[in-house]
């Protein structure tokens, strides 16, 4: 069991590495091919207009479940995530075989929505996401906006608690919204009723919640329950002490997509907006960008990963985003002082 949960959280922060690694090789080849979508990075307004976009997709999100129009959410994360592949496949690809493979990795998720499908497509959708917002949002827009967002999750989770109702309906759709962390390898997620089992964990009086941006931590039993944990918005938990059970055999973690881009902004923002006369790249060919700043970000953001999973492992409710956007911004302000990097600099300002 241990070895399992281990196995688990082990691939859970191989995820995570390879968004980050993968944004921080795209933030140069995003800036050379125009894909800035802002025209003052500086600007902090430039957060608040993403925050708002949140609450408005997150209102829509819920209306639409309440409905039954799933088909409408179903459908608008598949252009996501054709549109971020075609940026990522843009620059690594000829103009026409981008677009073949935008389309295939959309039709795959239609048509074969298992977790390593999802995981693939999180992963590129992550790396790509991060790196388009690293470039467009300078170092006091990406402070603002990760610590915004780590209140906001704290509010979703301990306050309103709205983001178990989206979870429910975010996890029936089996989309890259979320990084499937399977901990046996029988595992289907085409076979997984996630949003039942969270659902109905979500009205017993010891279920816990946790989370950090579209996520779920539901401890299972031989299969009949699933383990959704990480950071997303929501997570319960069943099981008072499920590492301990050694018959409380977990089938799978679920880690919101949010929560792996989200800080990876932080780290890409560091690579690109510091002065590299202050802040050289660290020497690695492949990924230019790396400075020690953005090192010690990545490292901040997995001690707060590692805390967050320790913490939903052993039944407690918790938000993600402000261990894992408090880790980046920690670890991002501890590498750029180090550097011998002004404090005002540092903070964009």
């Amino acid at each position: 069991m241990r070895r399992r949960v281990a196995a688990g959280v082990g691939f859970a922060a191989l995820l995570f590495l390879l968004v980050q690694l993968g944004a921080l090789a795209l933030v140069p080849t995003f800036y050379e091919s125009g894909y800035q979508t802002v025209e003052d990075p500086s600007d902090p307004t430039n957060s608040l207009v993403y925050i708002v976009a949140i609450l408005v997709a997150t209102a829509a999100m819920l209306a639409a479940f309440k409905f039954d129009l799933d088909w409408v959410v179903r459908a608008f994360v598949v252009l996501a995530a054709a549109s971020i592949a075609w940026y990522v496949f843009s620059v690594l690809l000829p103009p026409l075989a981008a677009i073949g493979a935008s389309v295939l990795l959309a039709a795959l998720l239609v048509v074969h929505p298992e977790w390593y499908v999802i995981d693939a497509a999180g992963v590129l959708m992550g790396a790509g996401a991060a790196g388009l917002f690293g470039i467009s949002f300078g170092l006091l827009p990406a402070i603002l906006l990760l610590s915004v967002l780590a209140v906001y999750d704290a509010i979703s989770v301990y306050g309103t608690e709205h983001m178990l109702d989206l979870a429910s309906g975010v996890m029936d759709l089996k989309l890259p919204v979320v990084l499937v962390v399977p901990t046996t390898l029988s595992y289907s997620l085409r076979d997984t009723d996630a949003a039942e089992t969270v659902a109905e964990a979500g009205g017993d009086d010891d279920a816990d919640a946790a989370g950090g941006d579209d996520h779920v931590d539901v401890a299972g039993d031989d299969g009949d329950d699933r383990d959704v944990a990480g950071g997303g918005d929501v997570a319960a938990d069943v099981d008072d002490d499920p590492v301990e059970d050694a018959d409380d055999v977990r089938d799978a973690f679920f880690i919101g997509l949010g929560d792996a881009v989200m800080p990876t902004v932080m780290i890409a923002s560091a690579a690109f907006f510091l002065p590299a006369s202050l802040t050289p790249s660290l020497g690695i060919g492949w990924l230019p960008a790396l400075t020690f700043p953005a090192l010690t970000a990545m490292l901040g953001t997995f001690a707060g990963l590692f805390v967050l999973l320790w913490m939903v492992l052993k039944g407690r409710a918790h938000a993600g985003l402000p261990l894992l956007n408090g880790g980046a911004i920690g670890g991002y302000l501890v590498g750029a002082l180090a550097s011998g990097v002004p404090i005002l600099t540092a903070l964009g300002l």
